[in-house]
């Protein structure tokens, strides 16, 4: 009966198919958590395959489901249901990166962002969080970021969704800290994860000075501080902090300035 029971137990992570979600899934597993991965990647099999590889004691299982759509997290929660997965642990991952002014973007992919973002995180949280509370246990981790706190051109939908999850994942975390849940929030700075489009010498001088990290050490920092029920944590912390802080001192009339002087 002991077996059955603790074979329900899961740690989900959403887009798991590469970068900051492999590697949560990959610390998960050295926690020995079975895992369920998501992504709307096929690839997501695959990686389910070499975490299976890696981690021969644990379950994987692997399922491709588009995140952006606004009933994916009611069908990833009654597919969970259905498997009689009981999720431990959440870690919304899942998540697109842009540079670009907000009415350039299409109206498909400000949709997506919103969606991955906003809407999805917020119900997973919603669906799982119930559970949680009644069992009096289980752990959530939203990725922030620090642009939540940047208000500037060419990232105004990414940093506002950012802004709305790490307001979320506080309230959340003063909601149910009293019944035994934890609930955090990662806010990565400069990950080494190829997204940025930037020379490999600028990213490894950024590792060399602490404002790159890589997505293990992310995922590492970022469970950690989960698991003691920090309410958040910045990875890399100290250059982010006076960046964030310094750029929320900059008058938006330079800002104009610099967009109309093609400084940035």
């Amino acid at each position: 009966m002991e077996e059955k029971s603790l074979r329900t137990h899961f740690a989900l992570v959403t887009g798991a198919s590469s970068g900051i979600g492999y590697a949560f899934a990959r610390e998960l597993g050295k926690h020995g958590y079975n895992l369920l991965i998501v992504s709307n990647e096929e690839a997501i099999h695959d990686k389910a395959a070499e975490l299976k590889q890696t981690y021969p004691n644990i379950e994987v299982e692997s399922l491709v489901l588009d995140l952006g759509r606004q009933d994916s997290a009611r069908q990833l929660y009654t597919y969970t249901q259905k498997q009689g997965m009981e999720i431990e642990v959440l870690v919304n991952n899942a998540g697109v990166y842009h540079d670009r002014d907000i009415l350039d973007d299409s109206e498909g992919f400000t949709s997506l962002i919103l969606n991955l973002h906003v809407y999805t995180p917020a119900m997973l949280c919603w669906l799982y969080g119930q559970e949680m509370r009644e069992r009096k246990k289980g752990y959530m981790l939203n990725v922030c970021s620090v642009t939540s706190k940047i208000a500037v051109q060419r990232l105004g939908t990414y940093s506002s969704t950012k802004a709305f999850l790490n307001n979320f994942t506080r309230s959340l975390h003063i909601e149910l800290k009293p019944f035994g849940v934890h609930v955090t929030n990662v806010s990565p700075g400069a990950v080494d994860t190829g997204l940025y489009s930037i020379r490999p010498w600028m990213t490894q001088a950024g590792k060399c000075l602490g404002m790159v990290v890589s997505p293990e050490t992310l995922a590492r920092r970022g469970l950690n501080a989960m698991f003691r029920g920090t309410y958040k944590v910045t990875v890399p912390a100290v250059f982010w902090h006076i960046l964030t802080a310094l750029i929320q001192f900059i008058p938006t009339g330079l800002l104009r300035c610099v967009r109309r002087w093609g400084w940035f």
